[in-house]
C-alpha cells in the first residue's frame, strides 16, 4: 500500500480552531486541518511553515506537537503529524481550499471532517 507522510496545522486563535474545506479530488467538500506533504530532508515544523504559506499566504508559529495519526484510506496509508500553531500574520487567503471556518470547541462536529482529521479531534478538544 502506498505510504504518504504529511503535517497538519491546528491553528488556534483564542478558543477557536481553523478548518479548511477541500475544493478538489475524491474528498472534495470534506473538511481538514491545513497542511501537506513533507519534502525530503524537511523537518515537520519547516514543512508546516512552508505549506501554510503556500495554502493560506500566512505566517505561523509552530507552538507544540499534538499527535501523530496513522490512518488507512482505501488507496494509501497516511501518517499525519499534527501541531498546535498560531498566526504570526492575521491575513489568511484561500489559495487551495474552497472555504474555511473558525470553529469553537462545541462547533467541531458541525463539519464533515476527513477520516484522519476526525481522529485528531479528541486531542484538539483537550487543548482548547
Amino acid at each position: 500500500m502506498k505510504q504518504i507522510e504529511v503535517v497538519a496545522a491546528i491553528i488556534r486563535k483564542g478558543d477557536k480552531i481553523f478548518a479548511t474545506q477541500r475544493g478538489y479530488g475524491e474528498w472534495k467538500d470534506w473538511w481538514e486541518f491545513p497542511g501537506g506533504k513533507m519534502e525530503a530532508g524537511e523537518t515537520p515544523e519547516c514543512a508546516l511553515v512552508r505549506e501554510i504559506h503556500e495554502e493560506l499566504s500566512a505566517e505561523i508559529s509552530v507552538d507544540e506537537y499534538l499527535c501523530t495519526i496513522n490512518y488507512d484510506y482505501p488507496k494509501f496509508h497516511l501518517t499525519m503529524h499534527c501541531y498546535l500553531c498560531s498566526l504570526v500574520t492575521e491575513a489568511l487567503h484561500l489559495n487551495e481550499h474552497e472555504a474555511a471556518k473558525w470553529l469553537e470547541k462545541d462547533e467541531l462536529d458541525s463539519v464533515k471532517w476527513l477520516p484522519a482529521d476526525f481522529e485528531v479531534l479528541e486531542e484538539v478538544r483537550s487543548k482548547i
